[in-house]
């Protein structure tokens, strides 16, 4: 194979990023092609280890991997993001990056190497079932499947059950003492701190790839300074809501659907006609309060690394 692997720096992100345009087949991902690449391939460097691998064919650039360690275990080594240029398919190229990656990621630590998203910077759970010859090529690689993931699609467009007025149930809330507003800088760490302390997980990190940035923002819900409840979208890309969580004592309180839907509502306003729910847990949740559907579904898939060095 006449394909040359190499490292690739920040400064060839924009080849990286027409690459990706021109290779998901999927519309929905290749209009966020952007936010995909700066999301894996340089915002996630604030906490964790990334490798950003090419394939070079006479000096095109035509194919490209991302990956990284895993923030929370190091001993995980992430695929976040693989593409081959659409004439270069059937080739071996993808074969080639996945192989330098697995060896590089195992000398960094990893044991085993995952084809899943990789929180809290992370463009998809797994791989979309759709994307069918990636998930041969999984297959075929040695990778095997271990979980399911889905996200939800809520339709934007005018007069859809996302779009539902808040006001009334919002009035409800501050008969009880209840405040719903936007979050500012100055919320991140009150939200950090009860995301972890509730949740756990990776969602602080989420919740700070949201407050202030463009496409991007938080609601939440309180009483008397105390955070009931969060809602968040764009962390990762413009179009994808999450993460969003209520306190165990305010559940059914109808403080979720509030959050929900004016999250919802500023995605509807920055333009954006269908929203992805990511990695889903309550679908009925979503079904009833946003009129939300599974529709992208994800395999995620593990193998051991190669070059793994025992700490």
């Amino acid at each position: 194979m006449d394909v040359e692997i190499i490292e690739l720096g920040r400064d060839r992100l924009p080849e990286v990023v027409e690459l990706c345009r021109l290779s998901f087949d999927l519309p929905e991902d290749a209009a966020e092609a952007s936010a995909v690449v700066v999301t894996v391939a340089e915002r996630a460097e604030a906490d964790r280890p990334v490798l950003r691998l090419g394939a070079v064919r006479g000096g095109a650039l035509v194919g490209v991997l991302v990956g990284s360690l895993s923030a929370a275990d190091p001993r995980l080594g992430h695929v976040d993001l693989v593409a081959v240029a659409p004439t270069d398919r059937r080739q071996g190229v993808g074969g080639a990056l996945l192989a330098e990656a697995e060896s590089r990621l195992g000398v960094l630590g990893a044991a085993e190497v995952l084809l899943a998203g990789n929180p809290p910077h992370y463009a998809w759970p797994g791989i979309d079932v759709r994307y069918t010859p990636a998930v041969c090529a999984a297959q075929r690689l040695g990778y095997r499947q271990d979980r399911t993931a889905w996200n939800m699609t809520a339709d934007l467009s005018e007069g859809s059950a996302a779009l539902r007025p808040t006001g009334a149930a919002e009035q409800r809330l501050a008969g009880r003492g209840v405040t719903v507003r936007r979050a500012g800088a100055d919320d991140l760490p009150a939200l950090a701190a009860f995301a972890r302390s509730t949740f756990g997980g990776a969602w602080d990190g989420e919740l700070a790839g949201s407050v202030g940035r463009p496409d991007a923002g938080v609601h939440l819900a309180e009483r008397d300074g105390e955070i009931l409840g969060f809602a968040a979208y764009g962390s990762a890309r413009p179009s994808w809501f999450g993460p969003m969580g209520t306190a165990p004592a305010a559940e059914g309180s109808g403080i979720g659907g509030v959050l929900l839907r004016r999250c919802l509502r500023d995605q509807a306003a920055a333009g954006i006609t269908a929203a992805q729910i990511g990695w889903v847990g309550p679908v009925p949740f979503y079904s009833n309060a946003a009129g939300a559907r599974i529709e992208r579904v994800f395999f995620l898939y593990r193998k051991p690394s190669k070059g793994h060095r025992r700490q």
